[in-house]
Parts: structure tokens; sequence; C-alpha cells
């Protein structure tokens, strides 16, 4: 076990508040909307009332408290979280299972851009309760619109500098939050105890079964759980003991606040809610203010920790060959925190058309919730592989386990696909990702099933005699190539022809490089073969795959482990420079392809090809993406050929013959 991993293990007093702080923001801020989503502009009535409260109720007990909580946080990838991890221990129990992987991952990436601005609005709009402010700070109107763009905007740009200042508040932020939930909850209750029968199953099921397309108001009681994903997803800041402890404190606090709202409607005088929030209403009149403050605070961790996940999810992505390579950069010295500059402005622009478009938070509840709906329902089918492959569950308990969640998340789906008139313009965003996704994992698929190797072996002996030819020019004193070959005896024939062909390539140690992408998140190992001592050297490095590579860095400590070892002799010096130049010679070699015009390919192949190299040109290179400096790298462009042509037949004609 990792040293993260055996940290994110303890359980004290400062590692429960760290998980407060990152996991709970989404699904915490819930009670801003999710029962003024319920009752919309119905009638105050028990049947509905009650009702509502004793869905949300079940629906955090068996989603979050069952599904996630109890089931799909035993799926620790070495301590990590999230679709892709869990995608990542089941892979090779089916190869379909990709799909509900990118679908999940996909959905859960668009949850992104509409949670930001639904939280941050939602607390911002509350400023309208404030003397003197109803008629200046209004629901959709310019300043408060142009007020939570300001603060999205703020949230964003400081994504660059990195998070690990503020995020040591986090914890005590939210702390404050939910204590503020739990006492503004038990307060109205016991004007109202009668509230607490709510808690009976039976009243979720008269409102689903008797009030008038009850069925339908499953889309907004589903606003409730739409943070359950981040439970699982930042498993490895806070580790499995941390989340459930924590969870019990979470669960009652949420629990008695939406009591406490459901109480103060069933005692107040007015048969409508008439645009109000019960969240704010319940709250006295001399802590409004600063009630406001704490939430507005409260959404932006709520934000910050969905915007963090995304660059997560967009580097899983990336290293699993789901992604084009982009732009990673580590703001701080933490562990695990990046920044991903593409998908940061990607993500600011979003909410902000979200907000521009939606105007609104009681408009974007309409909207909300139909991703991650799809998101559930794909860890659902991940999961049910990992209690039947992975623990060895009987097939009959397994069985079962799905059965109770596909019948809950199908029916919370087509209560969600109602929104989709709402949020049309929404499908094409998830469209894009999926579309990018699918096709970069099927182009390399594909790409890989026409490289050819070579054995190794074979061409030995015209390594050592090119190396020793004083004839030709030497293009450096080592020379690295890239190579995906994961055997000791194998090579690309595109890297022999690279080396002999046209202009041969000599140098005094040939190295080949293979980086294993594992299915454990930290990894990071290596393995050395030598084929000819001090000569043609194979070196394979272990990276999990949450680790950005930085592929020459830790070349050169291998390299310089096996000199301090004695197991590598340079020649020239201990460290393998020369008396001219106090720095070791190293040339990495990047080939760069494209499609020969040669190809004769299928109309799926086709598209998926011309699509990758299209979606290649718009991401990084490849030396930028192994972590390799510009002034130690070779490029070639080599012209790919995976199916030729048919034989041509060309028929000569001469000029007697006109």
């Amino acid at each position: 076990m990792n040293s993260k991993h055996s940290l994110t293990q303890k359980v004290t007093l400062a590692s429960v508040l760290v998980a407060l702080g990152i996991i709970y923001g989404d699904i915490g801020t819930s009670p801003l909307y999710a029962l003024r989503a319920v009752m919309g502009n119905r009638k105050i009535e028990e049947i509905l009332v009650y009702g509502g409260v004793s869905a949300i109720f079940w629906t955090l007990t068996l989603q979050t408290s069952i599904k996630y909580i109890w089931l799909t946080l035993k799926a620790d990838n070495n301590g990590e979280g999230g679709i892709f991890s869990l995608y990542a221990l089941v892979r090779r129990y089916g190869k379909k299972l990709v799909i509900p992987a990118i679908l999940g991952a996909t959905t859960l990436l668009a949850d992104g851009i509409i949670t930001p601005p639904i939280s941050v609005a939602s607390a911002v709009e509350g400023l309208g309760m404030v003397k003197g402010l109803e008629n200046t700070i209004v629901a959709g109107n310019s300043l408060t619109i142009g007020i939570v763009i300001v603060i999205l905007s703020l949230l964003f740009f400081f994504q660059r500098f990195g998070t690990h200042i503020i995020g040591r508040s986090f914890g005590p932020v939210m702390l404050v939050w939910f204590s503020m939930l739990f006492l503004l909850g038990i307060h109205q209750i016991t004007y109202h105890h009668e509230i607490l029968k709510a808690l009976n199953p039976y009243y979720a099921y008269e409102m689903l079964s008797q009030y008038p397309a009850g069925f339908w108001l499953l889309g907004s009681v589903f606003l409730c759980t739409t943070g359950a994903e981040a439970l699982y997803s930042d498993l490895g800041h806070c580790g499995l003991k941390n989340i459930r402890i924590s969870w019990v404190f979470v669960k009652i606090s949420l629990v008695v606040n939406y009591l406490g709202q459901a109480a103060w409607m069933m005692h107040q005088k007015s048969d409508f809610l008439d645009g109000k929030n019960p969240f704010y209403e319940i709250v006295p009149d001399w802590f409004l203010v600063p009630s406001i403050i704490i939430a507005t605070i409260a959404t932006v961790i709520a934000s910050q920790a969905l915007i963090s996940g995304s660059y997560t999810l967009i580097n899983e992505a990336m290293n699993l060959n789901f992604w084009p390579r982009v732009a990673v950069r580590q703001p701080s010295e933490m562990k695990g925190q990046i920044y991903i500059p593409s998908v940061n402005t990607v993500l600011w622009f979003g909410c902000v058309l979200m907000i521009l478009y939606f105007r609104s938070s009681e408009h974007m509840e309409a909207a909300y919730g139909f991703s991650i709906t799809i998101t559930m329902m794909m860890t659902t089918v991940l999961l049910g592989y990992f209690l039947f492959y992975r623990l060895k569950w009987q097939r009959w308990q397994v069985i079962g386990i799905l059965t109770l969640f596909s019948i809950v998340e199908t029916s919370f789906f087509i209560a969600n696909v109602a929104k989709i008139k709402e949020r049309w313009m929404f499908l094409f965003f998830e469209l894009g990702i999926f579309i990018v996704m699918y096709i970069w994992y099927e182009a390399r698929k594909i790409h890989n099933r026409y490289t050819r190797f070579a054995e190794l072996g074979q061409y030995t002996h015209m390594l050592q005699e090119l190396s020793e030819d004083d004839s030709i020019p030497k293009t450096a004193t080592h020379l690295i190539y890239l190579t995906k070959a994961d055997r000791r005896s194998q090579i690309e024939e595109k890297i022999i022809k690279s080396i002999f062909s046209k202009k041969p390539k000599r140098a005094d140690v040939y190295w080949f490089l293979h980086l294993n992408r594992t299915n454990d998140p930290y990894t990071l190992s290596y393995t050395v073969s030598e084929l000819i001592d001090d000569k043609v050297i194979k070196v394979n490095i272990n990276i999990g795959f949450r680790i950005q590579p930085k592929t020459e860095l830790l070349f050169k400590k291998i390299v310089q482990d096996l000199v301090q070892c004695q197991e590598l002799n340079l020649h020239i010096r201990p460290n393998g420079s020369t008396k001219y130049n106090s720095e070791p010679d190293f040339k990495f070699i990047v080939i760069e392809k494209y499609l020969s015009v040669e190809n004769e390919f299928s109309i799926r192949d086709s598209l998926l090809l011309n699509s990758y190299y299209h979606m290649k040109q718009l991401g990084i290179s490849d030396e930028k993406a192994f972590g390799l400096d510009k002034s130690d790298v070779i490029v070639e462009d080599v012209p790919l050929v995976y199916q030729p042509v048919a034989p041509i037949e060309l028929q000569r004609e001469t000029y007697e013959n006109r």
C-alpha cells in the first residue's frame, strides 16, 4: 500500500473535516433548490409536501447511502475512485465496457458545466430577500446575472494558481454550512413536528402513484443526490473511512433541513410559494445576510470540487487513450493537483453560457439532472462487473443489487427525459465529448492493429556494426526511441527503418523506451533488459494512469541509477559527458505519423482515422505530451500505410498505337 493510500485511510478530526470540504460541496448545497423544485408553482398540500420530503429521504438512502457509501466505495483502485478508476479495474472482463465508461465520463463532464451556475445563482438570488434589495436583486435580472458571472469568472481565473491555500478552509466552512442546515431545520420542526412522519416511505409512494403527474416529480427529487458521484470520484483525496464517517453528519443535516423546509410550508399561511425559496424562508431575519454569505461560499466550494474533478477526469482520459493530448500543469507541490488550461476555458465558457441562457436558478432546475442520471446508470453497469468478478459475489446477489438500482435509476432517467426540451442545446456538448472519446479510442485500436513489430534480436548485430562505423557521422551518444512494444524482444518496424533507412543514425547506445500505463493509479517503477551490453537496451517504465509522464526526467534518473550501480559503462565518462560538454548527449526520436495516400480503407476506418489525425493536430505535440525538452528531440514525419491500395494495372501506350 502506498503512502498516499495509507494517509487517506487515517481517521482524525482533521481528515474528517477535509472530507466535508472536498466531498460534499455539490450534494451539500442541494437544499438551496431541490425541495423548491419539487414544489414549483403547485399548491402546498400534505400529499405533495410529505411525499416530496419522503422521496428525497429515500433517494438519499438508496442512491447515496447504499449504492455509493456502502457499495461503490468498495471499488478502491489503490485508494483512487471515479468512473475511469472503476473501468480500469474491470475492463479485462468485457470489451464493450468501454461504452459505459465513455458515456459515464461524458455526462459527468457535462454536469460540471451546469452545477456551478445553478449553485452560485441559488445563493446570490437569496440577496433579494434582504430588506432594501427586493427590487434590486431579482432572479434573472442583469445585475444578478452579472454578479454570478463575476463570481464564476474569478473562480476559474484562480484555478491556474492552485487551490491548496484556500482548500485548507473548505472543511471548516462546510462544517459551518452543515451545522447551519441542521439548526435551521430543527428550529422549524419544533413548529410542526408531525413532519417526521414523512420519513415513512408510504408518503413517497402515495405522491408518485396518486398525485397528478406525481411520477414526473422524480426529475426534481433527483436534484437532492446529484453530488453522489463525487463521493466516489474523490475517494483518493479523503479515504473510505473518512467519507463514511462524515456522511453520517452530512445526511442528518441534509434530512433535518429538508424536514424543516417542509415543516415551514405546512405551518405558513400561503397556499403557494409564489417564487419564495423555502430554504431562505426558514432563516431568521437577523441571520439572513450571514446565511447568504455562507451559502455563496459553500456553492463556490461545490463548484471547485466539480472543476477539479473535471481536470482529473480529462487527465485520466488522456492516459487511458480516450482523449487527445492537451497541456497539463501542476500549480502546486500537492500530489494529484493539476490544472488543464483548455478544460478550464471550456468549462468557464460553458458556465457563462448556461447562466446567460437560463438566467435564473429556477430555470436551470428544469434542465438539471439528466446528465448525472446517465453517469449513475453507467456506474451501476461497471459496478456489477466489479462485484461479480473482483469481489466474487454470488450471481443472485449481483442480479438483485443491479435490479434494485436499475429500477430506481431508470425511473429517474425517464422522469428526467422530459427535461431534454429545456436543454436540447446541451446535448450537442455531450455528443461532442462522446464523439471525441469514442473516435480517439477506436482509432487508437485500429492504429495498434496495423502496427507491425519486428524481432529486435535480428538487428542487434547490425546495430553494433552501425555504432562502431566511424564513416557515418554520429547522431548522438544516446539515441532513445519511444516504443509501444511491451515485449523485451520486439520493436516496431518503423523504428528499424528510422535507424537504418536513408541516413543511418549512429549512436554509442541505442535505447528503446516503453511506457506502460498500469491499472493502478500511482505506479512508478521500471525494468531494464540489455540485449547487447552497454549498446542495445530496452527499458519499460510502469506509470499509473493518474501520473502525468515526464519521460525525459524519468529516463535520465534511470540512466543515473544504472551508472551508480555499475550496471552501465558509458565509455566516455561515468556520467556520459565529454570533456567539451558537461552534459550527457541524449537524443529522443519522436516519429510523427500521418496517413499515406496509398491507403485504402473501409468507410468506418477512414472516418475514424481521418478524424483521429485531425484531432491530433489540435492537441499538443508528442514531445510535450511525454515531457521531452525540444532541444533533446528529433522529430521525423513518417507516412503510415495501414491498408495498401489494390495492385494498380497501368498499361503503357506507344505513339505507334495512337
